[in-house]
């Protein structure tokens, strides 16, 4: 057969890469994209009976199955050629002489030696081209395999959608984000937020989602944080409260009792290392835990400065109290040490 089949010469080199993979063709990585189709072509036609099930390959097969008709019909391929004309124009003087040249099999049986000189004789050979072309069942065997290639084609391509997502890389660069002291303090921190919030921030209802009968869904009301109190001091004193507490106050101690800095630099130079935080994390834990004791659990009000509606506000609303909010320094303590020992 000439030349590679129409429907691979279509295709992209990628594509016939994947087809090459899916359907077990070995040792065409170096070949060229034409080399390709033909090494394709000859391999998915030595495996027709097997190969022919599969959906995907039906216009492959289509097309070579019209190709080989049109080679078989050829006047080229004819067993026996046309006769000459002045034979035919003898035929009807002396049918004995056409006789001789025309043999046919001993099933034919022409009414007349005019048809006996058009008719082409056919030969065992033909007969059996022509049925080697027509795809048999497959055998379980065969079913078999064509599964078993199925399912590593699509388990390869899973793979591939897999990696080209970028969900590994995704994954890992936020695993080396919240691998931090640093990622852990703001954690503890939105979460003592969350549970702040709904005090400081009241819910309103603001509308409601009717139901609906055909998802058997019920009416579904939906509140909004009441942005007015923003211009309330009901916001502002335990906002501010907290924010100092928890925020600016150990940031401030961290920043000044740094003792990562003063390892590094000892007694020669005054710069601090790139790597060192700007914040010590376990000082910063140190401070807040002492602020929220003596402000959340004793009352400390620093004579009038702190209003104690405000701090048992954010005593109750807080979770666990002052005692949570120790925890959260604990935690963040014995990470920052921790770290500390690994940087070591």
């Amino acid at each position: 057969m000439s030349g590679a089949n129409t429907w691979l010469q279509r295709q992209r080199k990628s594509d016939l890469v994947e087809l090459a993979i899916q359907y077990g063709l070995k040792n065409f990585e170096s070949l060229r994209k034409s080399e390709l189709e033909h090494a394709l072509d000859d391999h998915l036609g030595a495996n027709e009976q097997v190969f022919s099930l599969d959906p995907q390959l039906h216009p492959y097969y289509q097309i070579r199955y019209q190709k080989n008709m049109r080679i078989l019909h050829s006047p080229v391929n004819d067993d026996v050629p046309e006769r000459p004309k002045s034979v035919r124009r003898r035929a009807t003087k002396a049918p004995e002489e056409i006789a001789p040249v025309a043999p046919i099999d001993s099933d034919d049986e022409p009414s007349n030696n005019t048809t006996v000189a058009r008719t082409p004789a056919r030969t065992p050979s033909r007969a059996l081209s022509l049925a080697s072309r027509i795809p048999l069942p497959a055998t379980p065997a065969d079913v078999a395999e064509a599964v078993d290639r199925s399912t590593v084609a699509v388990r390869t391509r899973v793979a591939a959608l897999y990696k080209e997502s970028g969900i590994t890389e995704a994954t890992h660069a936020t695993r080396d984000s919240l691998s931090t002291v640093t990622s852990v303090l703001f954690a503890i921190s939105a979460f003592e937020l969350y549970f702040l919030r709904p005090e400081i921030l009241a819910d309103r209802y603001a509308f409601t989602i009717p139901a609906v009968a055909f998802l058997g869904t019920k009416d579904f009301p939906v509140f909004v944080p009441d942005m007015f109190l923003l211009l309330t001091s009901s916001f502002w004193s335990p906002a501010l409260l907290w924010t100092f507490t928890s925020a600016i106050l150990p940031s401030i101690a961290g920043y000044f009792v740094n003792l990562s800095v003063s390892s590094h630099h000892g007694r020669v130079g005054r710069r601090s290392h790139a790597h060192d935080p700007v914040v010590d994390p376990l000082s910063f834990s140190i401070a807040k835990a002492l602020i929220s004791y003596v402000v959340y659990h004793q009352g400390l009000t620093f004579g009038g400065w702190i209003d104690e509606t405000s701090i048992a506000r954010i005593n109750t609303a807080i979770y666990g109290g002052y005692k949570g909010i120790l925890t959260g320094t604990a935690i963040t303590g014995i990470l920052s040490i921790y770290d500390a020992v690994l940087k070591k």
